[in-house]
């Protein structure tokens, strides 16, 4: 008989890791989440005011790459997730970062005006 059959016990949770224990948030966890999201939020404000000439975009992108990762990470539970599921987000946010540098660099050499 075979070592994983149906119904036996796995430990290491190998043969279905995506039926994991879930991990129960406390309210406070969200409250705690929920007042970053909003201090982040008025720091965007904030920079927005600021004259930071062309890095205001790379700011306020900046800023909204973190809270992205606040919420990914604590509402939608991925900091309780496997490795692969973490690989998976990052690699999402690292295709995302390259896009973004690819259009600033397009938007930064072109000559506008002088065609």
């Amino acid at each position: 008989m075979s070592e994983h059959h149906i119904g036996a016990h796995d430990p290491l949770n190998v043969t279905n890791p995506e039926h994991a224990d879930h991990h129960i948030v406390s309210p406070g966890q969200y409250v705690l989440v929920y007042v970053t999201l909003l201090i982040l939020t008025g720091v965007t404000v904030g920079a927005a005011y600021i004259p930071l000439g062309v890095f205001n975009p790379v700011v306020a992108l900046l800023i909204a790459c973190i809270k992205g990762a606040v919420v990914i990470l604590f509402f939608m539970h991925a900091i309780y997730q496997s490795r692969l599921i973490k690989l998976t987000i990052g690699s999402g946010f690292f295709l995302f970062l390259v896009l973004i540098m690819m259009t600033m660099l397009d938007y930064m050499s072109r000559a506008w005006g002088a065609w």
